[in-house]
């Protein structure tokens, strides 16, 4: 249930005149009357014989009978009340219900209350309803409607309960402008999935994610075919952007434009000019720089193996850092999840989206994000985007399911902050996210885990005994349930080729079992196989591996290595932190 509290106005015949006519987009079905303060109230709807102006008149009357001098200046009040798209359709007895509640909680009309103000609630669509109400009470007092907004939500939430509704988190006034009303009619009528105002919103997410200055920036908007306006000072300077979708037109056959800042407080010019402009010097590293030229000089699958290492390093801190640091990185983990969407292979772009668009809400809240903490995921975004799309075999698809695979970690982990915090809505869209990303996970780790898993089980048995006995050395705590998994032969082709490439197998699968606690994971395997390839630099498509069971000799020049140092924190022990959740 989700309630708005709409600007005041002075105009109340143009209100009711709007609820009861045929909407912007002809929306408007069987406008009707379900509730007032007044049973014998004018319904221009069902009564031939009611018009706009006789409702209206009745609504004024406490207004014109004060002197002019004393009439507020805006007088007319507007709520509108929607249920959520799940919901079961209500009847008009239960939404009059609902608006008698809501005049009663925002101080309308306090139940009881014989002289309290005017209103009428009208509806014209299965899932909401309008109360137009005016302000000036029967007795000529003005009511006190302070915290009207936060006292409609509070009741949304108890209408809820008492309806069996979906229960909607409670927000805090950081999430995006929804679309509305006849936004989503005339999406429906167009047949697409999504309105203008959305799809606009991912678009220029997608264009901001890792970019670098403001020339790159409506680069991007341009190259998406968005149709761009920009606001100038006197002086010259940029003031401000709007865009718009080439096909998105009003009925002068205008194209309908949107700030970026109504598309989401964060995709305004000033907040997106904060991404590059966030260490001391307000650049990006050279390298950065670089990579916006035409010849990109990195690869998709190193891309995403950076990615991956960068977001390894968020999840430690999510586990471990302050809340400025946190609240910095979940911002740039959004572009790094954006970057991905818009560089993945067919078969996991549609899961991998949704995840982006999911995540978003999850990356604002009140907490004030500290600049400079960001630089890493930033520069991993940009490396994604200029790294180009990936085809989803081969190495990049491999080290595509290695990044998905980390970047689960990230979001769940951001699930359990927001929840500390008491985040409802950005703790619900981080777990909405998660679920995206083990669907896309699901769709690109099984090909390449398959060849583990087949170079595994070919071992020869003693070859098999001395990995397990590597396990049990390493993780004795582990060892058993690990050995139980189907995954268990990748990993020990895994630990074959950790040793081929001259690191010890038991340190290092110690180290990567340490980094966080797996006693949850659905398949800790898995997680094992993907830590050990990047923690090793080993190629993530196993394909390109050496011959299992072969020693590899060190090229001339080369010391043969024994251990790695640790790629992240190490003091991130097994027990601290959140808990890994099932993947």
């Amino acid at each position: 249930m989700i309630p708005k509290v709409h600007d005041m106005g002075t105009d109340t015949r143009g209100l009711v005149a709007y609820l009861y006519g045929p909407g912007r987009a002809e929306e408007h079905i069987d406008p009707h009357l379900v509730a007032a303060w007044d049973s014998q109230a004018p319904d221009p709807g069902r009564d031939p014989e009611a018009t706009y102006g006789d409702l209206q008149r009745l609504l004024d009357q406490p207004v014109m009978a004060l002197p002019e001098s004393a009439r507020p200046a805006e007088h007319v009040w507007h709520l509108s009340v929607r249920a959520a798209p799940e919901d079961p359709i209500l009847t008009d007895e239960q939404w009059a219900d609902i608006a008698r509640r809501m005049v009663a909680a925002t101080g309308i009309a306090p139940e009881g209350d014989d002289a309290a103000c005017r209103w009428a609630a009208v509806r014209h669509a299965d899932d909401h309803i309008h109360i137009v109400a005016t302000v000036v009470r029967e007795d000529g007092r003005q009511a006190r409607i302070r915290q009207d907004g936060a006292r409609s939500q509070t009741e949304a939430r108890k209408v809820e309960i008492d309806y069996g509704l979906r229960r909607l988190n409670v927000g805090d006034g950081t999430a995006a402008k929804r679309p509305t009303s006849a936004e989503r009619h005339k999406a429906d009528r167009q047949g697409k999935e999504r309105t203008p105002r959305e799809e606009l919103r991912e678009t220029v997410r997608r264009a901001a994610a890792g970019v670098a200055s403001e020339e790159e920036f409506f680069d991007r908007l341009a190259a998406a075919g968005l149709l761009i306006r920009q606001r100038t000072a006197p002086s010259g300077d940029l003031l401000g952007y709007k865009v718009a979708l080439p096909d998105d037109r009003n009925e002068d056959q205008e194209p309908i434009y949107y700030s970026g800042s109504t598309l989401a407080p964060d995709l305004s010019l000033p907040r997106i000019r904060k991404r590059w402009s966030s260490d001391a010097s307000g650049h990006y590293s050279d390298s950065a720089t670089d990579r916006s030229s035409d010849s990109p000089r990195i690869s998709p699958s190193a891309a995403r193996r950076q990615a991956t290492t960068a977001v390894w390093q968020t999840v430690l801190i999510l586990d471990q850092g302050d809340d400025g640091q946190i609240a910095a990185h979940l911002a740039a983990a959004g572009e790094v999840l954006d970057a991905l969407a818009k560089t993945s292979a067919a078969h996991t772009r549609r899961e991998l989206r949704d995840a982006a668009w999911a995540f978003e809400r999850a990356t604002r809240s009140h907490v004030q994000a500290e600049a400079g903490h960001d630089r890493a995921l930033r520069q991993a975004a940009r490396d994604l985007v200029y790294g180009g799309p990936a085809l989803g075999r081969g190495e990049d698809g491999a080290t595509t399911a290695m990044l998905i695979d980390m970047a689960f970690f990230l979001v769940s982990a951001a699930a359990h902050w927001h929840g500390k915090k008491e985040h409802a809505q950005q703790a619900a869209a981080a777990r909405q996210a998660a679920d995206h990303l083990r669907a896309a996970y699901q769709a690109a780790a099984p090909l390449h885990l398959g060849v583990m898993h087949q170079r595994g089980r070919r071992l020869s048995q003693p070859l098999q005994r001395k990995q397990a006995a590597c396990l049990r050395q390493a993780v004795p705590e582990l060892a058993g349930q690990v050995l139980a998994e189907p995954g268990w032969y990748a990993l020990a082709a895994t630990l074959v080729d950790v040793e081929n490439a001259g690191h010890d197998p038991a340190a290092l699968l110690a180290e990567a079992a340490e980094r966080r606690e797996l006693e949850t994971a659905e398949s800790i395997s898995d997680v094992l196989v993907w830590r050990l390839r990047r923690m090793a630099d080993l190629p993530a498509d196993a394909s390109t591996a050496p011959e299992s069971g072969m020693t590899r000799t060190a090229s001339k020049g080369q010391t043969r290595r024994k251990s790695t140092p640790p790629s992240g924190n190490a003091s991130a022990k097994r027990g601290g932190g959140t808990r890994e959740p099932r993947r």
